[in-house]
C-alpha cells in the first residue's frame, strides 16, 4: 500500500470513529477538540472527506497473501 493511501486510510478510521461517537453518544469529537463549524474543523472534515475519496482505489485493488 502506498504511503498517501495508508495516512488516507489513518484520516478515514478517525472519521468513522467521529461518525461513530456520534451516533451512539451525540458526541461529536471534533467539534469537542476544535469548535463547532470554525475553519480548523471545516478543514479537518474536508481532509476525512479526501481521504475517504483516495480509499476508494482499495475497493479495486486485489488482496496478495505473502
Amino acid at each position: 500500500m502506498q504511503t498517501l493511501q495508508k495516512i488516507a486510510l489513518v484520516f478515514t478510521i478517525i472519521g468513522a470513529i467521529n461518525w461513530g461517537l456520534i451516533g451512539i453518544f451525540d458526541f461529536n469529537l471534533v467539534a469537542a477538540i476544535f469548535g463547532d463549524a470554525t475553519v480548523l474543523s471545516r478543514i479537518i472534515y474536508t481532509i476525512v472527506g479526501i481521504c475517504g475519496l483516495i480509499n476508494i482505489g482499495l475497493l479495486f485493488t486485489e488482496y496478495k497473501e505473502k
